[in-house]
């Protein structure tokens, strides 16, 4: 967690299971009652990983650095393609069509980092008994989605992010609507994390 105490992460990223209504997408969309999910509970289980850093300092920020390197990615300029994208009515190019693509269920075939520099939004990821968790991130938050994870993303009633987006190499961007289980990046991360997760499942259940 570098230099922050992983406490303090709860405060800009938080989770919860979804409840199965159609309201409009940006609200919570708690259960009722609420079941929240610890980051810990996201590593673990998901490989989601999360960090907290100073987003006013992004460009320089060492802590970042640490973390790219840690993850295998090259702080050289010729490796690491960085972009911003802001998301709102104002600033993104045919904003309808956009925030309709990104809250379609996808994967992708690469890791997916993303920084929150200001503002929030929510990153949806698919449990392992395949409901639906929640990820609220606020500014300062690092959030990497593993390879093969089905995801998706929408603002929440803020109608803003502005996040860094982060790339080994030529940006990939490609999202493979659900279903894509036949892709290698799928496979592997059902063997990694659902598998595993169902059978842990079954042996709480045993023990019961």
């Amino acid at each position: 967690m570098g230099s922050f105490c992983k406490d303090y992460v709860g405060e800009i990223i938080q989770a919860w299971y979804m409840d199965d209504s159609n309201e409009d997408q940006r609200l919570p969309h708690h259960r009722n009652p609420e079941e929240y999910v610890t980051l810990d509970q996201l590593a673990v289980e998901l490989g989601v990983l999360s960090w907290r850093l100073d987003a006013d300092n992004y460009e320089t920020d060492e802590e970042l650095k640490k973390i790219l390197q840690a993850r295998g990615y090259s702080y050289m300029p010729q490796a690491l393609v960085q972009d911003m994208i802001e998301v709102c009515p104002e600033k993104l190019p045919n904003y309808e069509e956009k925030i309709k693509n990104f809250f379609e269920e996808h994967l992708h075939t690469d890791e997916e980092i993303r920084y929150c520099i200001a503002g929030s939004g929510y990153f949806d990821v698919r449990g392992c008994d395949d409901a639906w968790i929640r990820i609220w991130v606020k500014k300062g938050a690092v959030i990497a989605l593993p390879a093969g994870i089905y995801h998706r993303f929408t603002l929440d009633t803020n109608n803003y992010i502005k996040a860094m987006r982060l790339f080994v190499g030529e940006p990939v961007r490609t999202p493979y609507n659900r279903p894509h289980d036949h892709l290698p990046a799928r496979k592997e991360y059902v063997e990694t994390f659902v598998q595993k997760g169902a059978t842990n499942q079954a042996v709480d259940a045993a023990g019961a």
